[in-house]
């Protein structure tokens, strides 16, 4: 594998768990923030009150978008797994002459 194509390989890596992490974040940064709203307004400061929406709201995300998670994981591993095996392209090895 060339430095390109492992470099290529690391972007797409990095790419593909930011794309799946990403539902989990925004939602939980939006359920966040509508929480904190609410917890101010009434004065309500329980910890309790923070984790169980988010918790409630990563499972629906992962019930709703998980196969399309999962599918997205399976198919870099495939493409990383089938660009790896590539036989690679040797170069010639510079060929020493022996001494007179």
């Amino acid at each position: 594998m060339t430095e390109d194509a492992l470099l290529d390989l690391w972007r797409t890596a990095i790419t593909v768990a930011a794309e799946v992490a990403a539902p989990f974040v925004l939602v939980g940064l939006a359920v966040g923030l509508v929480i904190a709203i609410l917890q101010t307004a009434t004065q309500l400061q329980e910890s309790a009150l923070t984790f169980v929406p988010k918790l409630g709201v990563a499972l629906v995300v992962l019930a709703l978008g998980g196969h399309w998670m999962l599918d997205k994981l399976g198919e870099f591993t495939v493409a990383a797994f089938e660009s790896s095996s590539e036989p690679q392209t040797l170069q010639e090895l510079p060929t020493v002459s022996p001494p007179p």
